[in-house]
C-alpha cells in the first residue's frame, strides 16, 4: 500500500531504476567517488595541456616555400621564409602564403587537441557528459 505523503511510492522507484545507482553509495550516490572522478579528470586535463604544450606542428604553404611552426596552444614559435618567395613587387603573395601556413598548422593543432582532450569534448561543451555519468 503506498503512503499517500510519500511524493514518490517506493513501488514505482526502486532501487534498479534509480539513475544514480551506477555511482554507488546509500541511495545510489557517492560523493566520494565522484570526488575523485573530478580528481582523476582534472589530472588528466594537466597532463593533456602539459603534452599539447610541448607539441609543435609545422605547416607549410607554397609547396614549403613558407613554414610557420605552432605549439599546442597555437603559439607561434618559428617561421621560415624561402627567399624566393618574397617578390618586393607584391608582397600580397608572401603574405597569403603566410596565412596559409598558419592555416595548415593550425588545423594539425586543433586536430590534436581533440584528441588529446581526455574528457571527450566536455571542456568545450558537453559532449562528455553521456560517459561521466556511466551512460553514452
Amino acid at each position: 500500500m503506498t503512503d499517500p505523503d510519500d511524493p514518490i511510492p517506493s513501488e514505482v522507484v526502486s532501487p534498479a531504476d534509480d539513475p544514480l545507482a551506477a555511482l554507488g553509495g546509500a541511495g545510489g550516490f557517492d560523493l566520494g567517488s565522484m570526488m575523485q572522478m573530478a580528481q582523476d579528470m582534472t589530472a588528466k586535463m594537466g597532463e593533456a595541456q602539459a603534452q599539447l604544450a610541448a607539441t609543435e606542428v609545422e605547416g607549410t604553404a607554397g609547396g614549403g616555400l613558407v613554414k610557420v611552426t605552432l605549439n599546442g596552444h597555437l603559439h607561434l614559435t618559428d617561421v621560415a621564409i624561402d627567399p624566393s618567395a618574397v617578390d618586393p613587387d607584391d608582397p600580397s603573395i608572401l603574405e597569403d602564403l603566410i596565412l596559409a601556413a598558419w592555416t595548415d598548422a593550425h588545423e594539425e593543432v586543433a586536430r590534436l587537441q581533440a584528441q588529446a582532450d581526455p574528457l571527450g569534448g566536455l571542456g568545450g561543451g558537453l559532449g562528455g557528459l553521456g560517459g561521466l555519468l556511466g551512460g553514452g
